[in-house]
């Protein structure tokens, strides 16, 4: 049995593991797919289990993330996962649609979105490139999950200006 995004549920799950350790979980995850949490396990594991923090991450840094999910909680976030029917309905006439501004993509290669089935063969494949026809280039950061601009401020500021620059 895996936990679902039924109101509530999710919300017992994080308090039950903490606001810290579900913060820390979130932005260290390096698990490949999509996200799928066993109920006997629970998203925060076990709290014996330490998680070690990447240089990149600091403990102020959670703390700072810490204050602000326990002023408002995690509902907010939880609630774009519940309304994604929803979401697919009302951006519905603009399915089949190109985007023809120019972009730049950058994902980290062991982000969650980017490791998800059949995303690589559609980013790489050239499904990616249909949609977005004006695609000047696609950069796939190594060792970079879903929070780049935090693991690799520098490198992803640069990748930024130096696609500005061109226009």
């Amino acid at each position: 049995m895996y936990y679902t995004v039924e109101p509530g549920e999710a919300e017992e799950e994080f308090a039950r593991a903490g606001t810290a350790r579900i913060i820390t979980k979130f932005l260290t995850s390096r698990r490949p797919g999509p996200l799928c949490v066993p109920k006997e396990v629970g998203f925060g594991g076990s709290p014996h289990t330490p998680i070690v923090l990447p240089s990149w991450l600091s403990e102020e840094d959670v703390n700072y993330y810490v204050t602000k999910f326990d002023q408002k909680g995690f509902t907010g976030g939880l609630n774009y996962y519940r309304a994604m029917d929803l979401t697919w309905e009302l951006t519905a006439p603009w399915t089949g649609l190109q985007i023809k501004v120019p972009v730049k993509f950058i994902v980290g290669d062991e982000d969650v979105t980017y490791t998800t089935p059949g995303i690589k063969e559609y980013i790489h494949g050239g499904g990616f490139k249909r949609n977005v026809p004006f695609l000047q280039e696609l950069v796939v950061m190594e060792g970079v999950a879903h929070f780049l601009n935090q693991e690799k401020p520098e490198e992803t500021s640069a990748h930024i200006y130096d696609f500005i620059q061109r226009f």
